[in-house]
C-alpha cells in the first residue's frame, strides 16, 4: 500500500497551492510584500505558532465575532483571549458574541475550520486588531489551511486591512485552570509570596 506524502513542508517546483485562490488574488492586487510557508498540521493558534517556530505574540489569531448583525474579525496574538465586552464597546455594538462553528463554516467556505486570514475586505467585514501588534516587524497568520501561513510586516497588514486598533484582549493563563475563586477555602489559598 503506497504511503501518503505529507503536504508540508512546501516543495519547490510542482508544489500544490492549497491556499484559497481569493486570498492569493487579494494580496497580489494589494501589491504588498509578504512570504508564505508551510508547517506541520496544527489546529490551534498556539500549536501553529510553535510548529512555525514563531513567538505566540507574533502569531495573529483571527477570531470571528457577531456584533449585533454584523460579522467582524478580531485579530489577537495566539496566546491572548478576546474581552468580548471591551470589543463590543470599541465596535459600538449593542451585543457581541463569538460566531458559532456553523456560522464560521458558512462564512468562510474556502477556508479550513479556524484558518481564516485576518483580511476583512475579502469578506466585506470590519477588522479589529489588538494594539500590541502596532509597530511589530512581523506578524504571521493562517492562510486558509492548517498548514499554510503568511508572514508580513504589521504596517503592510494595516495598509491592506485598515483595522480599528484597540485594546480588547489579554494573555491567557495556560498554567491555571478556570477556578471559581469564591468557592475556595482559606486553606486552599497558596502561601503568601508564592
Amino acid at each position: 500500500m503506497p504511503q501518503k506524502t505529507p503536504r508540508w513542508p512546501a516543495q519547490s517546483g510542482a508544489e500544490t497551492d492549497m491556499r484559497p485562490r481569493s486570498l492569493d488574488e487579494f494580496l497580489h492586487k494589494a501589491r504588498i510584500p509578504y512570504t508564505t510557508f508551510r508547517h506541520p498540521p496544527a489546529f490551534t493558534a498556539m500549536h501553529a505558532a510553535a510548529a512555525s517556530h514563531v513567538p505566540g505574540i507574533s502569531w495573529a489569531k483571527t477570531v470571528v465575532c457577531m456584533a449585533d448583525r454584523e460579522v467582524l474579525l478580531a485579530v489577537v496574538p495566539a496566546h491572548y483571549t478576546v474581552d468580548l465586552e471591551r470589543l463590543r464597546e470599541i465596535a459600538a455594538a449593542t451585543t457581541l458574541r463569538l460566531a458559532s462553528a456553523r456560522e464560521v463554516a458558512e462564512l468562510y467556505p474556502d477556508c479550513e475550520e479556524g484558518t481564516m486570514p485576518p483580511f476583512g475586505q475579502l469578506y466585506l467585514q470590519r477588522v479589529f486588531v489588538e494594539e500590541c501588534f502596532v509597530g511589530d516587524p512581523e506578524m504571521v497568520f493562517h492562510a486558509g489551511t492548517h498548514t499554510d501561513c503568511i508572514r508580513m510586516h504589521y504596517a503592510d497588514f494595516a495598509d491592506v486591512a485598515q483595522p480599528v486598533v484597540g485594546r480588547f484582549s489579554s494573555p491567557r493563563r495556560e498554567s491555571e485552570p478556570p477556578v471559581d475563586r469564591s468557592q475556595r477555602s482559606i486553606r486552599e489559598l497558596p502561601p503568601a509570596g508564592v
